[in-house]
């Protein structure tokens, strides 16, 4: 394992270990509320804290970019942490939530990990050296048939302004496939298409560190991610279809069909 995932898979397992702990006693857990529908935890900022630790202890000259902190340092390497993506669930019960790390090198995604501590599973990816989940490689589905495809994706949930676009590629995408699910932590969804878990995921509205591990793990599986036009785009984009590449085409030509005009400038708030 490259020296630099291994760093990035040591800070995950602590982070998960902190938030499984706190998992035991939710009650106990304050919340605060950073926007509509959007809620940080003291977990969120402990875990946080222990990843920066972790990757700061080996690699101090490293930049991070990390959800809850925000921006530090100035490098060519740049961490992207999201110390638990799916916080609404974590607070809730609801056990699908995962941590994630990303390495970019000069703008470019290197390193990957998503650990979803409820089941333990680590989804690592090293660019250029495929994908793998818990040391086993992993690729994406082999799905060929949009109407067996299962999709995941995420409800936009803090700009409730393109929820009737989303609403019109939601029915469009349920009518011609197997199914929509919508579990709540992008980063895990990612992982899911990357292992073939799912065929294809999209979401309006994302942040740069609910993609940065996940993409590098669906390309490294054999995926395609880009914008809804199905263009490359940067981690900074918004609106993402990930996909094993035959889906990807599908939903693509799904996506004119049902937005002939495209997702509006509102979705990029």
């Amino acid at each position: 394992m490259h020296p630099m995932l291994n760093t990035a898979v040591k800070a995950a397992r602590r982070a998960g270990t902190i938030i499984n702990r706190a998992s035991l006693d939710l009650d106990l857990v304050k919340v605060s509320r950073k926007q509509q529908n959007d809620f940080v935890t003291e977990v969120d900022k402990a875990a946080e804290a222990a990843i920066i630790e972790t990757l700061l202890k080996a690699y101090p000259d490293h930049a991070i970019l990390a959800e809850e902190s925000g921006r530090t340092g100035n490098s060519e390497y740049l961490w992207v942490i999201d110390p638990l993506d799916g916080t609404t669930n974590f607070i809730h019960g609801f056990p699908q939530y995962c941590v994630s790390i990303g390495l970019q090198h000069k703008g470019v995604m290197t390193q990957g990990v998503v650990y979803d501590p409820t089941r333990d599973e680590l989804f690592t990816a090293t660019r250029g050296a495929g994908a793998y989940l818990n040391n086993r490689r992993i690729r994406v589905s082999k799905n060929i048939h949009m109407q067996e495809a299962l999709l995941g994706t995420g409800f936009p949930f803090k700009n409730l302004n393109i929820l009737d676009q989303y609403l019109t590629l939601f029915r469009h995408l349920s009518a011609r496939s197997a199914g929509l699910r919508r579990p709540g932590a992008a980063a895990l969804d990612l992982a899911y298409v990357a292992c073939g878990r799912f065929d294809g995921f999209f979401e309006i509205g994302l942040s740069p560190w609910d993609v940065a591990a996940g993409s590098l793990l669906v390309t490294e599986a054999g995926g395609l991610i880009g914008g809804f036009d199905g263009e490359a785009v940067g981690i900074e984009h918004k609106d993402f279809i990930a996909a094993n590449p035959k889906i990807y085409a599908q939903m693509i030509a799904l996506f004119k069909e049902a937005l002939p005009a495209g997702v509006s400038p509102s979705a990029m708030e």
